[in-house]
């Protein structure tokens, strides 16, 4: 494709804990259906988090948002209905009914993912459960 496609940030619904499942469902059924020009990016936001069992530390990545991925695309042509059809997915987040998803704001895309590179790098949070 000569033409540059306009990509903006969206927001995905997806079932709770299924979050990565259904980011590499989306990067393989927009490959597959020859669509990998619209999407850039699937990103599910996580936190580093250390508990502490039986006395030992352990290293574990949690969902910052459980239920949302983020994707960056053009949902031109039949990209929105990829997405919808893949299973475990809800929807778009601000869709209007019948209409198209409304992409986040510039604001609200440099605060998101000003969270995540906050995320990745802290793991001083140290959750220990009771």
């Amino acid at each position: 494709m000569s033409e540059v496609l306009e990509k903006k940030w969206y927001v995905v619904r997806a079932v709770s804990g299924q979050e990565n499942k259904i980011k590499g469902y989306i990067e393989s059924e927009v490959e597959r259906h020859g669509f990998a020009d619209y999407l850039e990016e699937v990103l599910v936001p996580t936190e580093k988090v250390v508990q502490i069992r039986n006395g030992k530390k352990i290293n574990k990545e949690r969902v910052y948002f459980p239920g949302y991925i983020m994707i960056k695309a053009n949902l031109g042509g039949e990209m929105i209905h990829i997405i919808r059809s893949i299973t475990n997915v809800i929807g778009f987040l601000g869709e209007t009914k019948g209409g198209d998803p409304v992409p986040l704001r510039k604001a609200e895309v440099n605060r998101m993912l000003g969270k995540v590179d906050e995320l990745a790098i802290n793991t001083d949070s140290v959750a220990i459960p009771f």
